[in-house]
């Protein structure tokens, strides 16, 4: 429940009225009474739990679905049957998939766990006039709370006092740099980042003091709010779970007509007693019924799970894999995953010119240009501004792991690598002018300066805010010395820099100033400094998140940023990837003014949103999801957790990601980094093209294996396979053939294609006729291979025996078919880049070998020897079917109409629907 009833949001209401309203003395805090009377009516400062489903409820709820419920059905027969084995392998396969549902589920439930664990332990509050150290879950609305360096913040604040407070909140708000602290009135409609005068439950504080009244705590904290959002968004199924479900359906639909037809038929003509009538149906549906396709599914996923390890890219949810292929569209947090998450400076401007600075964040590396060429020497100008990025520095720069970190200002540790780029050393500028007093920096004065003593005599170095730094000077810094200051130059240039989305600190000096030493106060800087020019600091776009992004928009999938940052830095920051189209961006305030329907339509024609809060980021996730696209989300803060849960596939940073945000995903990025993004979905789409070959492998061979025996109820005669002879081929083709689809190589254009389609279903038109044309083609190499055995004196074990190699040889020579939809497998060079095919197919000659001339296998499924000379005819009658299929796909290819139906049914047509593509 609220604290206290208001009619104004906390942050708009001056400070002395908060603790009217809380009825609390800053100097006294709360009484012991009045507190245990608050904690008794508001709570104890936690995050609700809500009930957990229990183990054995989570697995039963894997079982709920329709192909699952069909394998079982299939696994009873083939028990009710006597084939324990191929009964004990569904059965296996339905308990594996169950299991790894079971154990992801009880993985994302972790997530609301971790946002509990990011509140404090203990605080340091007021009570009954002094300072107590508390446990932070039994804070209360109205507590007195004081905050120094390091602490995390217990409970939501409305500030009372600050002095330089600055807090670290990106995982809160998404931003790159410290907020600045104050206790000043906001506009009642401020979004989170622009409430100066709060500090938030869970996030940090970098440096200051402060003094705050609690105005919420529990699940009315602002971490609360993206708690409760998180446990109320339920995870989307995936794409493919959702063709898989419907596919289930038709399936099982079309057996049981097709069944019940074929019995009535059967018992009508009289010519097999009732129990060969219901084992021949029986071995129909069985042979139907793709058993290995679950496994086969699982066993590509998790093939496509080991190869994005090496993308670093770690999948935490199996299907997400084949999710990635589906995304149409990658929503993008700004900081640390489009960019590096370091500030850096990018542009310089003196009184005579501008400059740019290359480089990689904090490193050192890089240059400094002039007009796009490296500078030789630089100018004496640019030595003083290195100068006093080195000297009037409190940040510590360093190395670890190869990796270089900031302990302090990371704008004030950017300033280092803008030093080094000049060829200066810190060490030899420290040592050359030591400090001996400072003007330490603070958000009321907004600048800090440092004297010091060289061998010159002492001078006064100054870094701040440009407004502030221009109004105590008079003159500039030039090649030939100082000379009159020209302030609208430098107005105009720290405007430009502004509008770029660089953050503007500006740098002067003064030799000799006559100040005296000890006890500088901000009231001693003199009005006379001369000014060496500006800096631009920003955080930097990663140089393959670009082409990263290029290679998306070539796949036809669009990418946009989402961002808690501000609309002229993201804009910026868009711009220089290739977001949007360089200009729109949409801000916080006025995707609240949107309602859904007007957000769907804004979400069509924009890719960059700013100042976006979690409930705005969910809000864009859905709008875009009601547009039919398939979702990606990716984000490191804990405002990013909810929609990460919401879109299709949420990815989280590995490096500086949160847990909740970890835990929530799908996905998660070792390097956290874009590219690694574009380099998961072309696996993803691998994936997908698998599954869909391996699908259109199996169902031609199965619906073949039942239309053998379905002709021969049919038209009354000898049935050419039996139902114990088909469970075998279906056994070691789905094994030994099929899974060897699941290691297939990328297709070389394979991030070149459109998107499939939401609503396009897993077995296409198209698909339709490859199975109906494959399987047709089949029974007839079979059925004509048995009639030829017959018509030499064969007897029915021999000519089923031969049946069911021919039937095996045809997949053999399909498998080799399949391997491309379309293209010609006619080349020596369609048969390389899968060294699994040629082992599963020696396996399977290996088996087939055993199946024809062993005394076991006789016994088991009544067969025969074939003579030697019965391989011939059967080999050369495979190839001829591998060659049939070669000119089924030839002539789609020539025929321009063919050509593109099979197409768009193969690629899908995901973006029909975008105006922008």
């Amino acid at each position: 429940m609220s604290s206290v009833e208001t009619a104004a949001p906390w942050h708009a209401l001056p400070a002395d009225e908060i603790e009217r309203q809380f009825k609390v003395d800053p100097a006294r805090g709360l009484d012991a009474a009045d507190a245990t009377g608050r904690l008794a009516t508001y709570g104890p400062n936690r995050l609700p739990q809500g009930k957990k489903k229990g183990p054995v409820a989570r697995f039963l709820a894997q079982l709920h679905n329709i192909l699952i419920y069909v394998l079982l059905a299939a696994g009873f027969i083939k028990f009710m049957l006597g084939l324990w084995l191929d009964g004990s392998v569904i059965l296996a396969v339905v308990i594996l998939n169950s299991l790894l549902g079971f154990l992801q589920e009880g993985r994302a439930e972790k997530a609301l766990d971790s946002i509990r664990n990011m509140l404090s332990a203990e605080a340091r509050v007021m009570r009954g006039a002094a300072v107590r150290l508390i446990p932070a879950d039994e804070l209360v609305p109205g507590d007195i709370v004081l905050l120094e360096s390091g602490d995390k913040i217990p409970a939501d604040m409305r500030l009372v006092e600050a002095r330089n407070l600055r807090t670290e909140e990106a995982a809160l708000t998404g931003e790159s740099i410290p907020a600045e602290k104050s206790t000043a009135p906001v506009p009642a409609k401020a979004t989170v980042g622009d409430r100066e005068n709060m500090a938030f439950c869970g996030t940090m504080v970098l440096s200051g003091r402060a003094t705050g009244v609690v105005v919420a705590t529990g699940s009315q904290t602002e971490l609360g709010r993206i708690n409760q959002m998180l446990a109320e968004v339920s995870a989307l199924e995936t794409p493919l779970l959702r063709q898989i479900k419907k596919f289930g359906y038709v399936i099982t639909a079309v057996i049981a007509c097709v069944s019940v037809l074929l019995f009535s038929w059967g018992h009508w003509l009289g010519h097999m007693t009732f129990v060969q009538l219901f084992q021949a149906i029986v071995g129909i549906a069985v042979s139907v019924i793709p058993e290995g396709l679950p496994a086969l599914i699982t066993i590509t996923l998790a093939i496509g799970v080991q190869r994005m390890v090496q993308r670093n890219a770690i999948i935490r949810r199996l299907p997400a894999v084949e999710t990635l292929g589906a995304v149409s569209r990658i929503c993008s947090d700004k900081t640390g995953t489009l960019t590096l998450m370091e500030m850096m400076v990018t542009s310089v401007v003196t009184a005579e010119a501008a400059y740019t600075v290359s480089g990689d964040g904090y490193a050192l590396e890089g240059e400094v240009k002039a007009d796009g060429k490296p500078l030789g020497a630089a100018p004496d100008v640019l030595r003083l501004m290195g100068r006093v990025s080195v000297l009037c520095n409190d940040a510590e720069l360093f190395e670890e792991d190869g990796k270089w970190k900031v302990e302090g200002d990371p704008t004030e540790g950017a300033l280092y690598p803008f030093a080094a780029k000049l060829g200066m050393d810190r060490a030899t500028e420290t040592a050359a002018a030591p400090r001996f007093d400072a003007i330490p920096f603070e958000s009321e004065h907004k600048f800090m300066a440092t004297l010091n003593r060289s061998a010159d005599g002492e001078i006064l170095l100054v870094k701040g805010a440009p407004e502030v730094i221009l109004d105590h000077c008079d003159r500039q810094q030039t090649a030939l010395g100082p000379a009159p200051l020209d302030r609208e130059h430098f107005a105009r240039e720290g405007d430009r820099l502004a509008a770029q989305g660089e953050r503007v600190l500006g740098l002067a000096w003064l030799s000799e100033p006559g100040l005296r030493s000890g006890g500088l106060g901000p009231q001693d800087l003199p009005r006379t400094l001369v000014l060496l020019g500006l800096v631009g600091l920003m955080d930097p776009p990663r140089k393959e998140a670009i082409d990263a992004v290029r290679e998306c928009h070539g796949g036809g999938i669009r990418v946009t940023m989402i961002t808690g940052d501000h609309k002229i830095t993201a804009a910026a920051i868009a711009r220089m990837l290739g977001i949007g189209d360089g200009k729109t961006a949409v801000s916080g305030t006025e995707i609240e003014a949107m309602n859904d329907a007007a957000l769907q339509e804004c979400v069509r024609g924009v890719d960059v949103f700013a100042r976006a809060s979690p409930e705005h980021k969910l809000r864009l996730v859905k709008a875009i999801q009601a547009n039919r696209q398939i979702v990606a989300m990716t984000g490191d803060g804990v405002n990013d957790a909810p929609a990460l849960k919401k879109a299709d596939i949420g990815v989280a940073m590995g490096i500086k990601g949160t847990e909740v945000t970890k835990e929530a995903a799908g996905m998660i990025l070792v390097d956290d980094n874009f590219a690694s993004i574009s380099a998961a979905v072309k696996e993803g789409r691998t994936v997908y093209n698998n599954i869909e070959k391996a699908m259109l492998f199996l169902l031609p061979t199965n619906v073949a294996q039942g239309a053998v025996i379905a002709v021969a109820i049919l038209f009354a005669f000898t049935l050419p396979i039996t139902a114990p002879q088909i469970l075998w081929v279906n056994m070691i083709t789905s094994v030994a053939l099929g899974l060897t689809i699941s290691f297939e190589p990328h297709e070389a254009d394979v991030m070149r294609r459109a998107p499939r389609s939401i609503d396009r279903p897993i077995v296409t038109r198209f698909g339709i006729w490859r199975i109906l044309f494959v399987g047709l083609a089949l029974v007839l190499y079979t059925l004509s291979t048995f009639f030829w055995m017959k018509s030499h004196g064969a007897s029915d074990q021999m000519a089923r025996t031969a049946a069911v190699n021919a039937i095996t040889l045809g997949q053999v020579f399909y498998l080799l078919n399949i391997r491309h939809l379309l293209d010609s497998s006619l080349t020596v060079r369609a048969h390389q880049g899968n060294h699994y095919l040629w082992y599963g197919i020696a396996g399977v000659i290996v088996l087939q070998l055993l199946f024809t001339y062993t005394l076991p296998f006789h016994a088991i499924f009544d067969t025969e020897s074939l003579p030697i000379s019965a391989w011939v005819w059967l080999v050369v009658g495979g190839f001829l079917f591998f060659l049939v299929v070669e000119i089924e796909k030839l002539v789609i290819r020539r025929v321009p109409a063919l050509s593109a139906f099979a197409t768009s049914q193969q690629e899908g047509a995901a973006l029909r629907d975008d105006p922008l593509k």
